[in-house]
């Protein structure tokens, strides 16, 4: 699962890109581009991966993406089954750096800035309650050409006064690694990805990255600040959080599901990473 270099369309009577999805379909892979993503989740709900962070979404959410962040939003199996009674609308802006580093570097414009550096490990408004944020999101593809940008602006001013933002990939992954460093990470990934549900040991996992068992634990503990046993389970634990959600399965089941060996680890590690038992959150999510 590489990160697929997504080239938006250009055109040159807009400066920024806007659209409304209503199908779980669009852009639904592992990718990056070059310009920042603003969502707002009207309506669905799944699991996202922004870098090395992964997590359940839900409506309400609104999420800020970084330049060339890899992410993709896996949305729940019964969007793709029967969308007429799953309705789905996301808000999607695509927008590059518009207002110049002049602009930025103006003293009043420090908040702004801040936003626009703060992306690049994603970040998260996970509340309802932020309804002047969510109006003017929606405001961005109905309002006329000035307007747009003004909300634009305006949006993520309030993701800057907001009091319940969150940052979302660990810091050593939004650094600017050298080519050598992003192609090890991104085979990383794409194996954790593609084996989290079966038993990945140290030895696997230093194999694809080309090398030795020491230096692999030195190297990911330094650019993603967290050993690799606690990045897997954090996948393991979000992708459990998705099923919890969807309620198909029981507790126990979705344990052996994601890759846990017992359902004590299983319940510790849910606990230590979400602050929740996996029961406690499903009643949390689904109230």
């Amino acid at each position: 699962m590489k990160p697929f270099l997504l080239k938006l369309a250009s055109n040159s009577e807009r400066s920024f890109h806007v659209r409304i999805d209503k199908t779980p379909d669009v852009n639904n892979i592992w990718h990056y581009h070059a310009e920042l993503e603003l969502i707002y989740v009207k309506k669905g709900s799944g699991t996202q991966f922004i870098g090395d962070d992964v997590r359940p979404f839900k409506a309400g959410n609104v999420i800020l993406v970084g330049s060339n962040l890899p992410h993709y939003w896996q949305y729940a199996d019964s969007y793709f089954k029967d969308i007429d009674n799953e309705p789905l609308e996301v808000f999607v802006v695509h927008f590059n750096n518009i207002w110049g580093a002049e602009f930025l570097e103006l003293p009043e414009n420090r908040a702004l800035q801040r936003v626009l550096e703060a992306s690049q490990r994603g970040i998260q408004i996970e509340t309802l309650n932020e309804g002047r944020l969510t109006e003017v999101i929606e405001a961005i593809a109905v309002g006329s050409d000035s307007r747009k940008i003004l909300n634009l602006m305006d949006a993520l001013l309030l993701i800057s006064e907001s009091a319940v933002k969150k940052p979302l990939a660990s810091e050593g992954f939004s650094n600017q690694l050298v080519k050598s460093e992003m192609d090890r990470m991104q085979a990383i990934f794409n194996f954790t990805l593609n084996h989290y549900h079966s038993r990945v040991n140290l030895d696997d996992i230093a194999e694809v990255a080309k090398m030795s068992r020491g230096a692999f634990c030195k190297f990911f503990k330094a650019k993603t600040g967290k050993t690799y046993s606690r990045f897997i389970n954090e996948i393991r634990v979000g992708n459990a959080c998705r099923l919890l959600i969807e309620g198909h399965l029981s507790v126990k089941e979705i344990c052996y599901e994601v890759g846990f060996n017992n359902f004590v680890s299983f319940h510790t590690f849910f606990k230590n990473i979400k602050g929740k038992t996996p029961v406690q959150y499903q009643k949390a999510y689904l109230q």
